[in-house]
């Protein structure tokens, strides 16, 4: 009788010690959930719902609640098509399917739950996605490893494609910084951090920023917008910058104008009125443009936010869907490049069936990543890493090697999460990887006891850290290509 009324009185101790204490916050007072070590608050509001008058405008605060909010589940992804595995993207590298929607500005935190005496570093993640889809529910962005580490991660949506990035004119008479809604939300989120990470332990002068492909391409934005300035000290980039390839105004406001006219709309007031599924159909490619607010205009060397980086891209990252014949290789870089295209094709030979991948790989990651690494060596310290681990993988997935958002599982260490058939080395260099990672949020400097040092990065020594079957100190070989088509990028 004894044991069983000891049962039945434990049930509910046990029950309680799974919740974290509740949190207090802008907007009200939240609770969460717990997980072994770490406390977990999903689906936290910090900002009102961005629909109907709010839809293209700079996001506002949150609707404040009565009582205690229960956030255990991550909030709607951002307004996007339903994502469908493709290429090697499999499930666990996208969204739910559901939900989905414009009201979307949720983001979610991971604290150690118990509190150490001294406030804790922070890691704010941004996602990939092209800026047109992506979110904070990716199951590989889950933060609950890396916070076992000692650090708080928080992670945020903001609104994507035609919802996060239309600059039209009217709009630009209305407010400063029109078409870059996406990234008003990455800073309004980051401020939100400021104001309330204490509570969760955390300290607000100790904050980097991460992101891969167009998450990294934020990191670079935030770096240069005089609006995120004192909002974070360090930042994390992964296969993607902001150099060379950002919509011009003009680009963005054409786009608006061919969107209007495919919705039929006289003005904005009318496609504020249209359905969210009918903005979708305008199909378009969206993303940030230098507006002289947000973004500077002409952009700077000297950046406002200066930052201690980590950054670096995929050995296999690269695309050519289809692949193309050596002949429509050839033709493609003189259409791009005219007479440059034999530079190029000297260091991307077209006989050579790798070369389109890796003319593919070195245009839209490498080049930027690298060139951002050189201009910070000058200003600051800057750690450079090539992955070159090929992901273990099945059938038609084997090909990939080392793609495109491949090495993401591996910092946060959420390899378990991920239908691969891991080998006992492959989790050793998540543990490796996420430890480098780690420490930089800490301290700035990846480098810990145990794993082999990572030289800071410089002209000419460029020591790197190569990622493959473990880490290994490296240098970079391969800087002829990417000087060469930096230059014809550049028009020199």
């Amino acid at each position: 009788m004894k044991k069983l009324l000891f049962l039945i009185i434990g049930i509910p101790s046990i029950a309680l010690a799974q919740l974290p204490k509740a949190i207090t916050v802008g907007g009200g007072t939240i609770s969460g959930s717990t997980s072994g070590t770490v406390s977990i608050y999903k689906g936290i509001p910090f900002a009102a719902p961005p629909v109907g008058l709010l839809r293209w405008t700079a996001p506002q605060p949150p609707q404040p609640w009565k009582g205690v909010r229960k956030c255990i589940a991550f909030g709607p992804s951002p307004m996007q098509g339903t994502p469908e595995p493709f290429s090697m993207w499999t499930e666990e590298f996208l969204i739910p399917k559901q939900p989905i929607s414009e009201d979307c500005l949720y983001l979610n935190v991971w604290t150690p739950a118990k509190k150490p005496a001294e406030k804790l570093p922070v890691l704010v993640w941004i996602y990939g996605g092209g800026f047109m889809s992506g979110g904070s529910a990716v199951p590989i962005y889950d933060g609950e490893a890396l916070a076992k580490k000692g650090i708080i991660v928080v992670s945020f949506n903001y609104r994507v494609g035609i919802f996060g990035f239309l600059a039209h004119p009217e709009l630009e008479g209305m407010q400063q910084g029109s078409g870059n809604y996406g990234l008003m939300d990455q800073i309004f989120a980051l401020q939100w951090v400021q104001d309330n990470i204490a509570a969760f332990g955390g300290d607000p002068a100790n904050v980097t920023i991460a992101g891969q492909s167009a998450g990294s391409v934020s990191v670079n934005c935030l770096v240069n917008s005089p609006r995120a300035k004192g909002l974070f000290t360090k930042a994390i980039a992964e296969s993607g910058s902001a150099f060379f390839k950002n919509f011009s105004r003009h680009e963005a406001l054409a786009l608006a104008h061919n969107a209007q006219i495919s919705l039929k709309s006289k003005n904005v007031a009318e496609m504020r009125a249209l359905p969210a599924e009918t903005l979708l159909k305008t199909y378009q490619q969206y993303g940030p443009s230098a507006d002289g607010y947000i973004l500077p205009l002409p952009e700077s060397n000297s950046p406002p936010n200066p930052v201690t980086l980590l950054t670096g891209w995929n050995q296999d990252e690269g695309f050519s869907w289809p692949p193309l014949s050596a002949r429509q290789f050839e033709d493609e870089l003189k259409s791009t490049f005219g007479d440059d295209a034999k530079f190029i094709l000297n260091h991307y030979p077209s006989s050579n069936p790798l070369s389109q991948l890796y003319f593919s790989r070195d245009r839209l990651f490498g080049l930027g990543n690298y060139e951002w690494a050189n201009r910070q060596a000058k200003i600051g310290t800057a750690y450079v890493y090539r992955f070159t681990r090929k992901v273990p993988a099945t059938g038609e997935y084997v090909k990939y090697g080392a793609f495109h958002t491949g090495e993401v599982p591996y910092v946060f260490n959420n390899l378990k999460l991920v239908d691969r058939p891991w080998e006992a080395s492959d989790y050793k260099l998540a543990d490796a990887m996420s430890d480098y990672w780690v420490n930089f949020v800490k301290t700035g400097n990846p480098n810990c006891p145990g794993l082999p040092e990572w030289k800071s990065y410089s002209e000419p020594r460029n020591d790197i850290m190569k990622f493959d079957l473990k880490p290994e100190p490296g240098i970079m070989v391969d800087t002829d290509p990417l000087e060469s088509l930096k230059r014809r990028l550049n028009g020199e």
